[in-house]
């Protein structure tokens, strides 16, 4: 009988077509159901009724229930063997604890523990758990519970090289708006680079967030304003002789996608240091930064120089050890650990 898994996760980004794709090629029937957040399905009338209503919390309490009832009926129709969850916060324990009497459970917590409060308890209705995020894995530590290091990794079909040329200086993609470590670091480099091409992808000043501050903002040939698709983040990766990666203010001890997705597609990164970043590229394949003097330095560098013997030596590590293929491995690894 051929092994199948069941994969449950949000709608966002191409992590679920990853996964995927990493679990058919391990020759797993495959079934892949996904929610929205914050209220499932995210359509246009559902998006229009949350925000107007006046009772948020009953009408996502009735989205929860829905969504969950619908999984219990997918589930006992495919009958998998493993389901694989990816984050999962809108899944409740009971439907956790049903799962697990026939099929073994794992969810891959893929954004830290304070972003997803609805997933924390989550570890006491599953077989393993997975966190992307080290301090995540020492609070469980901390109770006496056992959880596991898994970082993000790299959709190797979507990140690739591509035969384009150069034509963008620095190039960043993510939410900015509600990151004031991500703002001030980029706009110290506009400030500091006024001369070399620097394009900015996400949310910089949202039009819902001051309708004049929108119109009036600043440097609108650098931010975009806007968010873009995973196939045009790769070719604008492509483009750039320079990409940055700036993780956000929670994140202490890991890496972000964007870690992984960067060098897949071939281009130079500079990253903001952790221990974990430190400790996977200590050998210099990106550049990683302190402080903006050594940032600043670093992109004078990666702007002067050839920088594709470390770019193939980081890419060849990504390759090995960091794609989408490598973690549902350790995934399928942890399941066959006794607890």
């Amino acid at each position: 009988m051929k092994k199948s898994v069941l994969i449950i996760g949000p709608n966002y980004f191409n992590y679920l077509q990853a996964s995927e794709y990493a679990f058919s090629k391990l020759g797993y029937n495959v079934v892949t159901d996904g929610y929205d957040t914050p209220i499932h399905p995210y359509t246009s009338f559902m998006k229009l009724r949350y925000k107007v209503s006046r009772d948020k919390d009953g009408l996502y309490r009735k989205s929860v229930n829905s969504y969950n009832t619908h999984i219990i009926n997918l589930f006992n129709s495919t009958k998998p063997s493993i389901v694989f969850i990816m984050n999962g916060e809108i899944l409740n324990s009971e439907t956790l604890k049903y799962m697990r009497r026939d099929a073994k459970v794992v969810v891959w917590l893929y954004d830290n523990l304070e972003k997803l409060p609805g997933s924390k308890n989550h570890i006491d209705y599953v077989d393993k758990l997975c966190c992307f995020e080290q301090k995540d894995v020492d609070y469980y530590r901390e109770q006496g519970k056992v959880a596991y290091f898994l970082p993000q990794a790299c959709d190797t079909a979507t990140y690739h090289p591509l035969d384009i040329e150069k034509d963008i200086d620095i190039s960043f993609v993510g939410q900015i708006y509600y990151s004031p470590k991500r703002r001030d670091t980029i706009n110290a480099i506009v400030d500091k680079f006024p001369d070399k091409r620097i394009v900015v992808y996400g949310m910089h000043q949202p039009w819902y967030k001051g309708i004049w501050k929108w119109i009036n903002r600043e440097n609108k040939n650098v931010y975009k304003n806007c968010t873009i698709s995973a196939n045009e983040t790769n070719r604008l990766y492509n483009r750039s002789k320079i990409v940055l990666n700036i993780h956000q203010e929670a994140q202490k001890d890991g890496a972000n996608p964007r870690t992984f997705e960067i060098i897949g597609s071939g281009a130079y990164q500079i990253c903001d240091a952790n221990p974990y970043i430190e400790m996977l590229f200590k050998d210099g394949e990106i550049g990683v930064y302190h402080n903006k003097e050594e940032l600043f330095e670093l992109i004078k560098g990666g702007l002067q120089n050839d920088k594709s013997e470390c770019v193939n030596r980081a890419r060849k590590s990504v390759l090995a050890d960091h794609s989408f293929d490598s973690r549902i491995k350790q995934v399928l690894e942890l399941l066959e650990l006794e607890s």
